[in-house]
Formats: C-alpha cells, sequence, structure tokens
C-alpha cells in the first residue's frame, strides 16, 4: 500500500483549540453512508427485469440469487472488521475512513458494471465483497477515535456515530427509487446508472468525514473532567490485549448477545411488513404495514442514541438487563396482543423491541471499553462484528423460513430471540 503523509496518525493530532464536537459528525458522515447497506432490498426486484423489464424473463436474475448479496456483505463485514481491527488502530481513523470510501464507492461502481454486463459474479464482488469490505472498515474506524475524546460520555458518543447507521436507510431508500426513477424508460431500468451516482455521492461525503476526523493528545481530557480515583464497578483500569481478550470468557459472552440480537432484529425487520398484515388481516392496508416498516427504522435509529446514553448513567450491565428483562416480557406478550386485534399496543411493543436492538448495538462498544480498557478497543470491537456475519447468514435463512411455516394467528417471533440484546 502507497503511503501518503497526509493520511498518517501523527498528522490527525488535534490542536488545543480544536472541539470534541467535530469527531461526531464527521463518524455521521461516514455510518451514514454505508448504512445505504440496510435498504439494498429496494434494488432486488428492479434487479428481477434487467432484461423483461415489466416482468422478469428466462435471462433474468432470481430474488433468490440477489439475496445472497446482502448476506455476503454482512458476513465480510464482519470478517473485515475483525481482520482489520488492530490496523485500523494503528494507522488511525482518517486513512481508515478514507480506504473505507474507495471500497464502498468502489463496490458501487463494479456492481454497476454487473447490472451493466449482467454478470451476478460482478454484483457479488462488487457490493458483497469490496462495499462489506468497505462498510467493515468504517463501522469500527470512529469507534475508539469517539470514546477517547468522550470518556465521561462513551456511550452517548458511540450512539450519536452508530445511530447513523440505523438512519442510513431512511436517505437510501427514497434516494435510490427517486434516481431509478430519473434514469429509467420503456427500455431500460436504471439501476446501474444509479449505482454510479451512489457510489461518487458516497465516496464524497465518506472523504469529508475523513478530513474532518481527529484525535486527541495523549494527554488531553475534557475541560472539568476528573478521571476518578476509584473506579466504578464492573470497569477495569487496565488495556487488555486484543488477543488476550478473545480469551476471555466475557468476550465470548458478549458475542452471543450481539449475535442473538442481530439475529433478531433482522427476523423482525425483515418480516414486518408481512406479519402486521398477517395478524390484522383487513385492518393493516401494505401501505400501512410499510409505515410500519418505517416506524421500526426511526426507533431502531432513536434507539441507538438514547439506549448508549441511558448507559452512561446506570451501566451497561444494568441496560442490557433491561433489555434481556423487557424484550422477555415484551416478546411473550404479543401473540395475546394479536389475539386481542389491538394494534396500537402491537405497534408500541415493537417500537419498544426494535429500540432495543438498536441500543444493544450502540452499546457494545462502551461495553468492551468498560470490560477491557480503551487503548485496544476498536480491534477487539472489530473482532466482536463476527458475530454480525454470523447472524447476516442465519437471520434472513431464518426468518424466511419461520415466515414461511407461522399461521396468522401464530406468535411472529419464537421464543430463543428473546435475548440480552433484545
Amino acid at each position: 500500500m502507497i503511503r501518503l503523509s497526509f493520511f498518517d496518525k501523527d498528522r490527525i493530532v488535534a490542536g488545543s483549540g480544536f472541539s470534541r464536537w467535530m469527531v461526531p459528525p464527521a463518524a455521521l458522515c461516514v455510518h451514514l453512508c454505508i448504512g445505504q447497506v440496510y435498504a439494498f432490498s429496494v434494488f432486488n426486484l428492479p434487479m428481477t427485469k434487467l432484461i423483461g423489464i415489466t416482468q422478469s424473463a428466462p435471462g433474468d436474475w432470481k430474488l433468490t440469487e440477489l439475496g445472497w448479496i446482502f448476506s455476503l456483505a454482512i458476513f465480510v463485514l464482519g470478517v473485515s472488521s475483525a481482520a482489520l481491527g488492530r490496523w485500523v488502530e494503528e494507522r488511525g481513523p482518517r486513512l481508515a475512513m478514507a480506504t473505507a470510501a474507495l471500497c464502498w464507492g468502489g463496490g458501487f461502481i463494479v456492481s454497476a458494471a454487473g447490472v451493466y454486463l449482467h454478470s451476478i459474479w460482478l454484483l457479488y464482488l462488487g457490493y458483497g465483497v469490496l462495499g462489506g469490505l468497505g462498510i467493515g472498515i468504517a463501522y469500527i474506524s470512529p469507534v475508539s477515535t469517539l470514546i477517547k475524546w468522550f470518556p465521561d460520555r462513551p456511550g452517548m458518543a458511540t450512539g450519536m456515530a452508530i445511530m447513523g447507521f440505523g438512519g442510513g436507510a431512511f436517505i437510501a431508500s427514497p434516494l435510490s427509487v427517486w434516481l431509478m426513477g430519473q434514469f429509467s424508460s420503456p427500455s431500460h431500468i436504471g439501476v446501474a446508472e444509479t449505482f454510479v451516482v451512489l457510489g461518487c455521492v458516497y465516496f464524497c461525503f465518506m472523504m469529508v468525514g475523513s478530513l474532518i476526523v481527529r484525535i486527541p493528545a495523549p494527554d488531553w481530557s475534557p475541560a472539568g473532567y476528573v478521571a476518578p480515583v476509584k473506579p466504578k464497578k464492573l470497569i477495569t483500569t487496565k488495556n487488555v490485549f486484543v488477543y488476550e481478550a478473545l480469551r476471555t470468557p466475557q468476550f465470548w459472552l458478549i458475542w452471543c448477545v450481539l449475535c442473538l440480537n442481530v439475529t433478531a432484529g433482522i427476523g423482525v425487520l425483515g418480516q414486518a411488513s408481512a406479519m402486521s398484515q398477517e395478524m390484522f388481516p383487513g385492518r393493516v392496508t401494505a401501505i400501512a404495514a410499510a409505515g410500519f416498516v418505517g416506524l421500526l427504522s426511526l426507533f431502531n435509529m432513536g434507539g441507538r442514541f438514547i439506549w448508549a446514553s441511558i448507559s452512561d448513567y446506570i451501566g451497561r450491565k444494568n441496560t442490557y438487563s433491561v433489555f434481556f428483562v423487557l424484550g422477555m416480557v415484551l416478546y411473550a406478550l404479543v401473540p395475546s396482543i394479536g389475539r386481542t386485534s389491538n394494534i396500537v399496543l402491537f405497534v408500541t411493543f415493537y417500537a419498544v423491541i426494535i429500540s432495543m436492538y438498536g441500543g444493544g448495538f450502540a452499546t457494545v462498544p462502551a461495553y468492551l471499553r468498560d470490560m477491557f480498557g480503551m487503548r485496544y478497543v476498536g480491534a477487539i470491537h472489530g473482532m466482536l462484528l463476527t458475530a454480525w456475519s454470523m447472524a447476516g447468514i442465519s437471520g434472513p435463512c431464518w426468518s424466511t423460513t419461520f415466515a414461511n411455516t407461522t399461521s396468522s394467528t401464530a406468535c411472529p417471533m419464537p421464543t430463543p430471540t428473546t435475548s440480552p440484546c433484545t
């Protein structure tokens, strides 16, 4: 890799007048872009009609083929964040964000070529592999930097950034549909052109984030902040090396919690529209079900900031205890709510559940900081995201299988999803 001094870690040490509140917007620039992955499904149906235009032709791709693109991207996300976590820590957030911008933007360009040439393997390579690599690097790149800038409120800091990942689909979904409409014609579906535009736009925004981001000087601390002489309970004063952390049962317990959290969340989000229509036949239309999905996304995004901020005051362990107890109660009550036909309670229960799903994601980096110290938290967080890879493969398969075997009166989610993060 060609080394450019502009991206060196020692070039982005903040000066005395730098405001730490500039770092969350830099992280948001990156996370809002990679959050598009949750809106990729808007391309699935159009890509089944690239040849037939109005309906699928014999040579068109099937939804089952296209479904692997998202799963592959999530799998590569976890693997790349685990493999490159130490590199991100050592080289700094600017180089990491710039590299992620090249991979993420480049992945869209390669995918556009795949659509133009009608090569599903180029889509797998572009969005799945190259794009997934970009997501993995971008997701972890600002985490340890934010925690260093906000030692007084690490949960709130990581919540602000990771909130952007949950909200990225809100921007990407309508934007993608609008762009495809602009580039479409009676003989052409504008997926390839949309990919090119999105790749360029995301590359530019992520590069802006890489230019803004700074790391604090080694002796820096917030004005008025005094590190506690006696650490709080369950918060370490040492820095555990990443491979030492992998040998601890605490790491793997958190890994299991995150894996169950993501599996449960994907199960709900993936079947939310069909689930709401089946549980309230004749009362919930397709348009209302789409609104339900949008509402869940809002609570997913807001929960990342709110729950992570709450964890700074009540502690990470207590926050996850709330997730476990409240999630278990809400899941157990959903079938009864469906039988009573109370739509308001049904929506409320799942909105809270999804807020805790997002909150579990956003609270994890601060939890790792409490457990293993600040120095290697980015690399450890990268290792933990392999749980996301596992859930990214199993979650869609599990939810689809369950959706095909569940009747309209059954509980929409099985009890194994009542994990500490749901």
